[in-house]
């Protein structure tokens, strides 16, 4: 028992350290209910490590599930409301717990209701709140189309908006990676709750609920993806060079279009200043620091070559930085 507990303990003080870090220099500012951020942060990204240790083997896999769901944009942008509301969406991933590790055997079937503790925990939470007249997230902070534009410029749309759908950028080859996995173990389960919780968040708000707050269930199901990517992306072998090949490609895609957006924004408010310019110039980047990052996973599966700690090696380095210089930008941001 003591030794399960090692790696979730290490993952803990990992978290609890980065959250000092970007939070700390405003300390001075915060009253005591504002440090619950630090704790949200820290709760939601190990209780989406355990969680995504159902699926995900190893510890790198289910770190960076932890740390892309607690640490992630759309995570950080709570802490622009009130607390209360980053708290709801540090232990969502709590109340998957009893689903995934809960009955088996002639007891499965509780497994449904036990998947829909979870959605009716942010309905009670919310109705909670207004009774006691706390109102956490405005009801009227919808969520649009426009909005997935976050998923390839997140940190472009942290300028615009406090909470954005967006997991940085070279997580994303892990999450295509994770994508194709899904679909090829064929879960269903999963994919009716990631759509579900989409299918709410782009739905008016009912029950008092911000439908913002539907996003953090897809933003969860995407978090363990990326674990699952990144297991996917070290075990890669010949045969699925094909599936490596297309997140280095997207990665490629997306590198070349942030840079084309940017040239055109320096083309046309020239003058005018150019900082989300150069945002767009540092996202194109940092895609193409995945692209390099899958590029070599790729050239290593197609020799038949093992290398997985040089492959997991590359793809986490390439992945904490991007990670630790965007949570950075999306801190200094909001306070």
């Amino acid at each position: 028992m003591g030794k399960r507990l090692i790696k979730p303990a290490a993952a803990a003080v990992i978290y609890l350290v980065l959250a000092v870090y970007l939070y700390q220099p405003y300390w001075g500012h915060f009253n005591k209910l504002e440090y619950l951020v630090i704790f949200n942060s820290c709760f939601g990204g190990l209780g989406c490590f355990i969680l995504s240790s159902r699926w995900v083997c190893g510890f790198w896999g289910c770190f960076f599930s932890g740390l892309l769901y607690g640490f992630g944009p759309f995570f950080l942008g709570f802490a622009g409301y009130h607390p209360a509301g980053g708290f709801l969406v540090g232990c969502l991933p709590w109340f998957f717990l009893p689903a995934v590790f809960g009955p088996r055997g002639k007891w499965r079937f509780l497994r449904i209701p036990f998947a829909a503790l979870p959605f009716l925990v942010i309905v009670v939470f919310f109705q909670v709140l207004a009774y006691y007249r706390l109102f956490a997230i405005p009801t009227q902070e919808g969520t649009k189309f426009g909005d997935l534009w976050g998923l390839v410029a997140p940190l472009l749309m942290v300028e615009r908006k406090m909470v954005v759908l967006g997991f940085y950028h070279v997580p994303i080859a892990a999450l295509l990676m994770g994508f194709s996995m899904l679909f090829a173990a064929r879960r269903y389960g999963i994919m009716l709750i990631f759509i579900s919780g989409m299918v709410l968040a782009f739905c008016e708000s009912f029950f008092g609920v911000s439908s913002v707050i539907w996003l953090s269930i897809p933003a969860l199901c995407c978090s363990v993806l990326v674990g699952e990517g990144v297991v996917g992306l070290s075990y890669a072998g010949f045969s699925d060079r094909r599936w490596v090949l297309g997140a280095g490609v997207m990665m490629v895609v997306f590198s070349i279009m942030t840079l084309l957006f940017a040239v055109e924004y320096f083309q046309k408010f020239a003058g005018l200043g150019t900082g989300a310019g150069k945002l767009l110039v540092e996202t194109a980047k940092m895609y193409a620091l995945g692209a390099i990052s899958v590029g070599i996973i790729f050239f290593i599966s197609r020799g038949k070559m093992r290398f997985r700690w040089v492959r997991l090696a590359v793809l986490c380095v390439a992945m904490g930085v991007d990670v630790f210089l965007g949570a950075r930008f999306v801190v200094d941001k909001i306070f």
